[in-house]
């Protein structure tokens, strides 16, 4: 990892959370894609894309749980670490961050509970497949 600016530079593949980790700051990608994958037993299951502007790692702020997901870097990626203090100081400053960061989590919820919709939707039609 090489820092400049603000934030560091990773390379493809390179980790900057672990699944499973102690997590006490978040990241806001400055320039560059990451994948967010989830490790079950063997196999890795790709959840989704991030991309400059977005944020990630924020549940680590509010909340004492080791990291729900691996992210690593596609490609080169450039990405600003906020820890717990810096963000509060930020939300003082400007309450509309805090908002901000409601809404993004919103938002995946709403991304969560559809896909959760879905399976359950095609798992109850193969149901319906099989004993039909």
């Amino acid at each position: 990892m090489e820092a400049i600016s603000l934030g560091k530079r990773y390379k493809d593949k390179e980790c900057v959370v672990r699944q499973g980790e102690e997590g006490n700051c978040m990241f806001v990608i400055q320039k560059g894609e990451l994948e967010v994958i989830e490790e079950a037993a063997d196999c890795e299951v790709h959840l989704g894309k991030l991309k400059a502007g977005d944020i990630f790692g924020e549940m680590a702020l509010f909340e004492k749980e080791p990291r729900s997901a691996t992210v690593r870097a596609i490609g080169e990626a450039w990405v600003l670490t906020v820890d717990k203090r810096t963000l509060l100081r930020r939300i003082k400053e400007d309450p509309l961050v805090a908002l901000n960061i409601i809404e993004i989590l919103c938002q995946r919820i709403r991304v969560m509970d559809k896909k959760t919709v879905n399976l359950e939707t095609s798992s109850d039609h193969a149901g319906e497949a099989v004993s039909g």
